[in-house]
């Protein structure tokens, strides 16, 4: 071949082969569109289903949620668990329960928990800075940061309120468990109005220390949750 013409030929096949990819492109495009919008069938929507993501239900506390003094399984979120398991409901619970946790360390730990899937988030917050005299206005400054960062991700925020006892003074315990009901107005948020509700102030529901609830306790606090989360909760 004249060494003009292989410029040529070259040319030529080159825009030959690039013609057949585009046809195939074309091809193989309509074929999954045809598909995509295809009605599926009985077995197809039963594979997508078992091949979708659980939801997850994050409960991001203290000790009281941790469930401190208690076997794992005892906890208040374990407990919610066995009843989402019970109803079918394909809910899974992350307990993110820290002892000693204040509403700042609840803030410094959503950016770590927010990696991973969060479709319903508890904030039971805020006994750790009543117990320590902190501010009640940095208590719902760190409170909003945090159902900000949650509702940004997609999550239904739930907030669980708490209070101090009187001998904190009636004006700080005033103050303290006004943010709850303040928070929930503003936002429009499920509020569980108190935490403890039934269990506080209780020797018999409570360990030797009175602040954490007992395994007797704990169900009644899950029972306190439950009334609040189940009506959120998406058919399974």
């Amino acid at each position: 071949m004249p060494a003009r013409s292989r410029p040529l030929a070259q040319t030529r096949l080159r825009r030959r082969a690039a013609a057949r990819r585009l046809a195939y492109l074309a091809v193989a495009a309509l074929w999954v569109l045809a598909v995509w919008l295809a009605p599926a069938g009985p077995q197809a929507r039963g594979a997508a289903a078992e091949s979708a993501p659980e939801p997850v239900i994050v409960f991001l506390g203290d000790s009281l949620t941790a469930g401190y003094g208690l076997p794992e399984e005892d906890s208040y979120p374990a407990l919610i668990q066995e009843r989402l398991r019970a109803e079918g409901s394909a809910y899974r619970v992350v307990n993110a329960g820290v002892s000693g946790d204040t509403s700042a360390g609840g803030l410094a730990r959503m950016d770590w928990l927010l990696r991973g899937r969060m479709d319903v988030l508890i904030v039971a917050l805020g006994g750790n800075d009543g117990l320590r005299g902190l501010s009640p206005e940095a208590l719902e400054r760190n409170l909003e940061a945090i159902i900000a960062k949650g509702r940004a991700a997609g999550a239904q925020v739930v907030l669980a309120g708490m209070r101090m006892p009187g001998n904190y003074g009636r004006d700080y315990t005033r103050r303290f468990q006004a943010v709850y009901p303040a928070l929930a107005k503003r936002h429009q948020l499920p509020l569980i109005p108190f935490l403890l509700e039934g269990v506080a102030l209780r020797p018999d529901l409570n360990q030797s220390d009175g602040i954490h609830p007992t395994a007797a306790g704990a169900r009644i606090v899950a029972d306190t949750v439950w009334k609040t989360l189940q009506p959120l909760l998406k058919a399974p």
